[in-house]
Order: C-alpha cells, then sequence, then structure tokens
C-alpha cells in the first residue's frame, strides 16, 4: 500500500457540527472520523501529508454505536472512531471545501 492510499485509509472524513465548529474557533481543533487501526502516529501524518500544515496534538475516542428502533425492528448502529486534531498556531484547514 502506497503512503497515499494509506491516508486516504486512515482519515475517512471530517466531523462538522455547531460543537467541531466551535472548536475550530476557540482553539483551533478539527475533528476527523478516523478507521478503527488507526493510532495517534498515523492521523498526525495523515492530516499532516493531506492538508500541509503542523499538528501539535492528537486526541483518539472511540464512540460506541448506539441502539435505535425502526418499525418494530431493533438495531444497533455501528461503533466508530474519532480524532480531535489540534493544529499549529496561525494554520486551518478548510473542511468544509467541495471536491
Amino acid at each position: 500500500m502506497s503512503t497515499n492510499e494509506k491516508v486516504f485509509s486512515v482519515l475517512l472524513s471530517p466531523r462538522v457540527s455547531e460543537k467541531t465548529a466551535r472548536l475550530q474557533q476557540v482553539s483551533n481543533q478539527y475533528v476527523f472520523e478516523v478507521s478503527n487501526d488507526a493510532t495517534k502516529a498515523d492521523v498526525k501524518a495523515a492530516v499532516e501529508q493531506l492538508f500541509d500544515v503542523k499538528v501539535e496534538s492528537v486526541n483518539v475516542v472511540n464512540v460506541k454505536g448506539k441502539n435505535k428502533s425502526f418499525r418494530f425492528r431493533s438495531g444497533r448502529r455501528g461503533d466508530w472512531r474519532k480524532a480531535y486534531v489540534r493544529l499549529a498556531d496561525g494554520q486551518s484547514i478548510d473542511v468544509s471545501a467541495k471536491a
């Protein structure tokens, strides 16, 4: 697997919500959904390579899936993993950019 493929297998998507928008303004942190086997070092390398920024720190959280029901049928959403990435001062990422 080439390094470019590894970057795209580690970072799945940015998480955009009111909470993440506030984090971007207040503490220059960005939130990404990452693969379940990604480490902090993998996430840091992927973000620095993909967005050409300097990452100060990475915090990773395992999010448990919720139990949901739909028309008398109960199910469970999948577990997933997210990473909080803090950038160096003066740097930013445009997560709302269209591909």
